[in-house]
């Protein structure tokens, strides 16, 4: 009930569809028991007029109201399964639009450590367990349920002796069956969950990076992942499969073993001396019915798998839609100025409370380009995130224009700020669509920003030059080229604040030249944020930022850290042999 009580929350006026849904499907559960009564009617009639069998007149009667009966069952729950599904597609349909409508709220920094993928993946998935669930599960479980009550009446109604007897494996089984569920299933069925889940997707990541894998020979250490994922799956399929085997033998054996105990009943009755013939119609009534018990109790077992199933689903999306959204302004400021400052600022994630990054302070003027560099890990990206409220400030504050970025309104502050990240995606859909990205723009306004972004050579390769569909019909663009693609968006927004995460990271040297033309363009005039591992796209920047373990160790101009000789001038010395080591490497292979 509880199970179904959330569910119900995604309802709306539809589940009375779903109530109406149970009725029906109880109500067929008893019509479909009148058939197996006619049929024993049959018998009884033809028994007692044995051996004339012409004086069984009502035996027709009977055999046409048992297919009556049968077919009345059907329609009914024909009539069940169709409120049921009705019901499900919305819940379902709910569950998605409630989810997606929440992840929209969520910080963008969770979207990114989660991954599009996962989180599409679990809404899916969820929505289609529950979907499942209420649309066939629980309309069987309640015709499972009546048909066992039904039954269970009517075996002591015919004679309580018989039904005792039936009734010694039954309470076995069941017993069997209650090890095999409960609260302790739960938490094993959820670890299979996520052990499959895990496996599933290291076995796409593996498949994904076969080239890779291939090109740098280095098979063992690529699948190292994906093997210890299929080790955990096995050890809990493993787990799983020999905590139930020995439960479910038993339950097996006792519910296949009530004839057993109904001729067993039967012996002892006759060498009690009770008469054959005052017996041998209730044993035909229990001979007929036992099988239904058994065949009951079997598929109530399933249903509590369902069941299970259907709570982790709930779970699973629950964990998405109980996490709490950002809180904007009730009377957001507007924003005025483009300068930046961190007021010593500290953060942790939110599953951790180990702070990444550490009581930084720095100032960043409007139209000044500053950049970020350091060893992965070291703080630049989570630092450069908290600025468009990817998270928000364990301590301290993050200020645009003089104000903390908490008081502007999330429209606001989208508007104020461009990106272009290393990872960032271009969509199935033409160039045009791509660079305004929703944007009202004209025809010339997106021509320019191409021209700009360095791209005229991409518009001219493709067949429909800007409504080219990217993805379709063998047109794709190279990781460089996207590069550019994106920077042309960027320069079409025409934000005051521009952020470039790793923005060069996929030019070779054809694209390299352009692309740094393209970034030049983008960040005339504008507030510029850079983190970059290339150190020679960062010379000209007004000032970088050196940072190691969450910290800002050094800044300064390009000339003043090489000059003072730390950190910044060993990354510079390394950066330099690396640069001379590839250009030897292409020299020789000329």
């Amino acid at each position: 009930m509880k199970l179904l009580k959330q569910l119900f929350a995604y309802a709306g006026k539809h589940k009375y569809l779903t109530i109406a849904s149970l009725i029906l499907s109880a109500v067929s559960a008893l019509v479909f028991l009148a058939p197996f009564i006619y049929i024993w009617k049959i018998l009884e009639e033809i028994l007692s007029v044995y051996p004339n069998y012409n004086q069984a007149v009502h035996a027709a009667e009977y055999a046409w109201m048992a297919f009556g009966f049968s077919i009345a069952g059907i329609l009914i729950y024909v009539g069940s399964l169709l409120c049921s599904h009705l019901a499900a597609f919305r819940i379902a349909n709910n569950m998605r639009k409630k989810a997606m409508h929440h992840v929209t709220k969520l910080p963008m920094g969770y979207l990114e450590t989660q991954g599009s993928g996962k989180i599409r993946k679990t809404i899916d998935e969820a929505s289609a367990s529950t979907e499942t669930y209420l649309a066939h599960q629980l309309p069987d479980t309640v015709q499972l349920m009546t048909t066992a009550i039904a039954v269970f009446v009517l075996l002591f109604i015919f004679d309580w002796r018989f039904g005792l007897a039936s009734l010694i494996p039954l309470g076995l089984g069941l017993y069997q069956m209650s090890k095999m569920t409960g609260k302790g299933l739960e938490g094993s069925m959820r670890n299979y969950m996520d052990a499959l889940d895990a496996m599933s997707n290291e076995a796409v990541e593996y498949v994904r990076g076969i080239p890779v894998v291939k090109t740098f020979q280095q098979t063992i250490y690529s699948f190292h992942r994906f093997h210890e994922a299929i080790k955990n799956y096995e050890k809990f399929a493993i787990g799983y499969t020999l905590q139930m085997r020995q439960p479910l033998t038993w339950f097996n054996t006792f519910l296949n073993s009530i004839y057993i105990f109904i001729i067993g009943a039967m012996m002892l009755f006759i060498l009690n001396g009770f008469q054959l013939t005052n017996l041998w119609l209730d044993f035909l009534f229990y001979v007929i019915f036992t099988p239904i018990l058994a065949v009951t109790a079997n598929k109530i077992m399933f249903s509590s798998e369902n069941a299970m199933l259907a709570k982790d689903a709930l779970m699973r999306i629950e964990s998405i839609t109980k996490l709490d959204p950002f809180a904007y302004a009730k009377d957001p400021q507007k924003i005025e100025g483009s300068d930046i400052e961190f007021r010593h600022v500290s953060f942790h994630y939110p599953d951790s409370q180990e702070m990444v990054l550490k009581d930084i302070s720095l100032s960043i003027p409007a139209g000044k380009t500053v950049a970020f560099v350091g060893v992965s890990g070291s703080g630049k990206s989570t630092l450069v995130s908290l600025i468009p409220r990817f998270y928000d400030v364990s301590e301290g504050s993050v200020l645009i224009g003089g104000k903390d970025v908490r008081q502007y309104s999330e429209d606001d502050l989208m508007d104020h700020v461009a990106f272009v990240f290393q990872n960032g995606h271009l969509l199935k859909r033409s160039i045009r669509d791509n660079i305004k990205m929703g944007y009202p723009a004209s025809e010339e306004a997106i021509l320019k920003a191409l021209h700009l972004a360095q791209c005229d050579d991409i518009i001219a390769a493709l067949p429909k030059g800007i409504d080219t569909e990217i993805g379709t019909e063998g047109t794709y663009v190279s990781g460089g080229e996207a590069q550019r693609l994106l920077v042309a968006r960027a320069i079409l927004k025409d934000a005051p604040i521009i952020l470039l995460d790793e923005a060069s990271a996929f030019a070779d040297p054809d694209n390299e030249v352009k692309m740094q033309q393209a970034l030049l363009e983008l960040s005339k005039g504008k507030t510029t944020v850079m983190i970059a591992h290339r150190l020679s796209t960062i010379q000209n920047t007004d000032c970088i930022y050196v940072m190691d373990q969450g910290k800002i160790i050094e800044s300064g101009s390009h000339d003043a850290l090489i000059a003072q000789g730390g950190a910044y001038a060993n990354m510079w010395v390394q950066y330099q042999s690396s640069v001379e080591w590839k250009i030897a490497g292409e020299e020789e292979k000329k």
